[in-house]
C-alpha cells in the first residue's frame, strides 16, 4: 500500500510540475506540444511502473528514490542538483520559445522529438527491468551483482544514455531549437556524474574493474 501510494504521489506531482514549468511560461494552456509531451511522458512510464510494481517492487522502490536528497555523497548532491535545475532550465526556455515566436520547430521534427522521449523513457525503464539494482541514486547494496549483458553490454551506463537520449528530444518536442543549447551542459553534468559513480563501483563492486575493460564505452558507442 506504501509503495502504491507513492507511485500515485510521484505522478501527481509530476504532472504538477510539467503542468507549472510548461504551461505557466508559455502563457497559455493552448500550448498542444506540450500536452503531447505531457502525454507521452505519462504513457512510457505508467505501462512499465506497473509492471515493476507487479514483478519487483523493490527496483520500483529504488527508481522512486530521486533527486539530490536521496544521494548519499557531497559530490552527488551538487551534481545533481545542477542537472535537475538544467531540465527544468529546458522545459521553461522552450516553453518561452514557444510563447515568444524565437524558433520554429517543423511538425515533423516536433513528432521526432516526441518519439525520442518516448524511447529514451522506455529503454531506461528497461534498464530498471535488466538490472534490479539500477536505482536513481548512486549506492552498491548488499546482494548487488555486477550485470553485463542486455543493454550493459553495449556501455557501461545505459541509464544515463537513455536519459541524454530524452533531453535531446524534449526541446524539439516543445517547439523549440534554443532549448536545445542547454542539453551540452547537461551532458558535461552527466560526465562528471558517470566519472565519480565509476569511482564508487571500482572500488565496491566487485568484477566492475574487468567490466569496464571489457565495455569500453561509458555513454554513446564509438565514442565515449
Amino acid at each position: 500500500m506504501k509503495l502504491a501510494l507513492q507511485t500515485v504521489a510521484s505522478a501527481v506531482f509530476g504532472f504538477a510540475f510539467f503542468g507549472i514549468a510548461l504551461f505557466v511560461p508559455a502563457g497559455t494552456i493552448d500550448y498542444w506540444q506540450a500536452s503531447v509531451f505531457i502525454a507521452v511522458f505519462a504513457v512510457s512510464t505508467f505501462i512499465p511502473t506497473i509492471y515493476l510494481a507487479i514483478t519487483d517492487p523493490a527496483a520500483l522502490q529504488r527508481r522512486l528514490r530521486a533527486g539530490p536528497t536521496a544521494e548519499t555523497r557531497p559530490a552527488e548532491r551538487i551534481i545533481m542538483t545542477a542537472i535537475v535545475t538544467l531540465v527544468v532550465a529546458i522545459l521553461v526556455l522552450s516553453a518561452l520559445d514557444h510563447r515568444f515566436g524565437w524558433s520554429q520547430v517543423p511538425l515533423w521534427l516536433t513528432v521526432v522529438g516526441d518519439v525520442l522521449v518516448a524511447v529514451g523513457l522506455t529503454a531506461a525503464q528497461g534498464v530498471v527491468i535488466a538490472n534490479r539494482f539500477a536505482g536513481a541514486s548512486i549506492t552498491v547494496e548488499s546482494g548487488q551483482q555486477l550485470v553485463t549483458s542486455g543493454p550493459y553490454a553495449l556501455v557501461r551506463h545505459p541509464m544515463y544514455s537513455s536519459v541524454l537520449l530524452m533531453m535531446v528530444g524534449m526541446p524539439v518536442a516543445l517547439d523549440s531549437f534554443w532549448g536545445l543549447v542547454l542539453v551540452p551542459p547537461a551532458l558535461l553534468l552527466l560526465a562528471a556524474r558517470i566519472r565519480d559513480e565509476e569511482r564508487l563501483l571500482a572500488d565496491e563492486l566487485p568484477g566492475y574493474r574487468a567490466y569496464s575493460r571489457q565495455v569500453r564505452y561509458r555513454l554513446i558507442p564509438r565514442l565515449w
